[in-house]
């Protein structure tokens, strides 16, 4: 008998087992050794953050050449009337800035496309070049 033979029923000797055999399945109906696939979504979302920022920016500007460029009442100090304007600006520019973020977002939704992704065994992921090695 050689090293590598065994005493004793292994997987190919066992009852039920051998040649006419067929290979586990998981869940999905896929032989377990196979790679798992699955369908996304592919699209481009627009982040909402900058959208609201760059809202709040244009609403500060916005009060700045109401209180500055425009001609006011001498009984109000320009920088009294440019913070009340900078209240009412900065938030007007974030609900636009939100708005113009949402139409983005739906219009990403329709033009989105669908996608087969399959996983990649633990053994094969590090032969994968890094997302920072781009030469």
């Amino acid at each position: 008998m050689s090293s590598l033979e065994s005493h004793g029923p292994s997987g190919d000797d066992a009852p039920g087992g051998g040649a006419g055999k067929e290979p586990a399945r998981d869940r999905a109906g896929e032989p377990a050794g196979s790679p798992e696939r699955r369908g996304v979504t592919v699209r481009r979302a627009p982040r909402y953050v900058p959208f609201l920022i760059l809202g709040g920016l244009l609403g500060i500007a916005v009060a700045a050449i109401i209180a500055f460029g425009l001609p006011g009442d001498a009984t109000y100090d320009r920088g009294s009337v440019f913070g009340f304007f900078m209240v009412m600006g900065v938030a007007g520019g974030v609900v636009v800035g939100g708005a113009a973020a949402l139409v983005l977002d739906r219009l990403s939704v329709r033009r989105s496309s669908h996608a087969v992704v399959e996983s990649v065994p633990e053994d094969d992921a590090g032969d994968l070049p890094d997302a920072g090695d781009r030469s």
